[in-house]
């Protein structure tokens, strides 16, 4: 039987644990913290609950698949349901969306603010939709370690159908022209760490996934997806070891053969890192030819997180809300070029108890707010002081976009920074996706998934191949099982 080690227990190692594990793999998923879910993790302090990590989930079916692939059905360890309502999005002008699959009241609540990007949103759709078909063909079917797939003729002639060298402002541009449509939609290049004025056009297809596939929310709380895959992991056989740190990858020469603990050592056939790649090569392989090259690296967005457990509702507030500066440039100027958090910053609240009152206290709200932050550097220091004149300017900002008395309001509350991040995961300099997409060749070509200098590592998760987001590194997950189960039948 052969074995397999994976290092940490996020939703990209867990997957391939699952889908190893059924094919008759022993399989040891090993994490440093004392519960699995990496960056999705859950606060529970009995009056309010609050999950950490991704909360907009989408592409179902990616979740379903990994329980159908071992004859399990996914009803029987987690429910979804589906929040018709979208996001809504607050503007500085005061205008709001509510960003769903209804297409028409969709348009009618931007025709209000511009005719003109009302009249060109079904035209946006589509094409976010062939952009989002092309790459669930090409960029979520298979690994893109190997030069074969790279050159193969239909994955290029693809390539140059999602307009690789346009960015993704400027092909917003040629169907909207209003501030509000464009930093909405803009907004999505963020979902990948990112800048919209930087980051590729392909990131358009987001748009397509919650305006026409929809957005789902989970009961119990997103993290009730880890507990699934916690769960099947276990049946099937697999070994967790949580509160382990590893030390060390194994080298027998250029093959990977296990990893060194806090503890003791873990032989394996097959190495997985559901680690940032970026900080195996930092930490664990400083005689690795990347390990020079990730200073050349720009890093994605961090964020600033503050959980809120408020004895108040506010009734302009949705399951998914973002609240939007009158100026959405400006953040990501600060971000990746000054290395400061923006004074006028988006703000996103995910406020669950809309959809489950059961999540917060009777005539309560539990409030997780995240706002983009830059990558650690010497600029931002994350002081004690630093860190609540950051709390207080959006506490400010909330005020007056009509969250009245929220700062008297608070009954409970926990601030995370891009420092706690690094901490808690490993994240290379506290980012949460690793490397950006702003430049072409990291947008494109991420660290591959095989390392192709070491035999028999592996990567999963959100710096590596096909990016971040729950889906995303669920397939990574699924995409690298299968390349270890092939090759170990040759």
């Amino acid at each position: 039987m052969k074995r397999v080690v994976v290092i940490g227990a996020g939703l990209g190692g867990l997957t391939s644990a699952i889908r190893l594990a059924y094919h008759g793999f022993s399989v040891t998923v090993l994490e440093k913290e004392a519960s699995v879910g990496g960056k999705l993790q859950q606060v529970d302090t009995g009056e309010y609950q609050f999950d950490l990590g991704p909360s907009t989930i989408t592409m179902q079916h990616v979740f379903e698949e990994v329980f159908t692939a071992c004859d399990r059905r996914i009803e029987d360890y987690v429910t979804f349901y589906p929040i018709k309502a979208g996001t809504r999005n607050f503007f500085a002008d005061g205008s709001i969306v509510d960003f769903s699959t209804d297409v028409d009241h969709v348009e009618e609540q931007i025709a209000r603010f511009s005719p003109h990007d009302a009249a060109n949103y079904r035209r946006f759709l589509q094409e976010s939709s062939k952009f989002y078909r092309i790459a669930e063909r090409q960029f979520f079917s298979q690994l893109m370690y190997s030069w074969k797939v790279k050159l193969s003729s239909s994955l290029l002639v693809d390539f140059m159908k999602i307009k690789p060298f346009t960015t993704y402002q400027k092909f917003l541009r040629q169907f909207f022209e209003h501030p509000n449509t464009l930093a909405m939609f803009g907004r999505y290049a963020t979902y990948v760490g990112s800048s919209p004025y930087q980051a590729p056009a392909i990131f358009v297809m987001m748009a397509h996934l919650e305006g026409s596939q929809g957005i789902y929310g989970i009961k119990g709380g997103t993290y009730e997806i880890v507990s699934a895959f916690e769960r099947l992991a276990l049946e099937l056989g697999v070994t967790i070891r949580k509160n382990t740190t590893v030390k060390k990858i194994l080298l027998d020469k250029k093959r990977a053969v296990g990893v060194q603990t806090d503890s003791k050592d873990f032989f394996a056939d097959e190495v997985i890192a559901n680690v940032d790649a970026l900080t195996v090569y930092q930490n664990w392989l400083k005689e690795h030819p990347m390990h020079k090259k990730i200073v050349k690296k720009e890093p994605s967005l961090s964020g600033f997180t503050m959980l809120l457990g408020i004895d108040q509702q506010h009734k302009q507030l949705r399951h998914h809300n973002v609240f939007f500066p009158k100026v959405y440039k400006d953040e990501f100027e600060s971000i990746f070029t000054k290395k400061k958090m923006a004074d006028d910053a988006a703000i996103y609240i995910c406020n669950s108890s809309y959809s489950e009152p059961v999540r917060s206290k009777e005539g309560g709200s539990n409030l997780f707010i995240l706002v983009n932050a830059p990558s650690l550097s010497e600029v931002e220091s994350w002081r004690l002081d630093e860190k609540y004149k950051v709390r207080e300017r959006i506490l400010e900002q909330l005020e007056a976009y009509g969250l009245s008395h929220i700062g008297n309001s608070i009954k409970y509350e926990e601030i995370m920074t891009p420092a706690d991040i690094q901490a808690r995961t490993g994240a290379y300099q506290g980012t949460i996706y690793g490397m950006s997409s702003n430049r072409f060749n990291q947008a494109f070509f991420r660290v591959p998934n095989k390392d192709m200098s070491i035999e028999h590592l592996y990567f999963v998760g959100g710096s590596t191949h096909p990016g971040g987001g729950t889906p995303m590194v669920t397939i990574s997950g699924s995409l690298v099982a299968e390349d270890i189960i092939s090759h170990s039948k040759t």
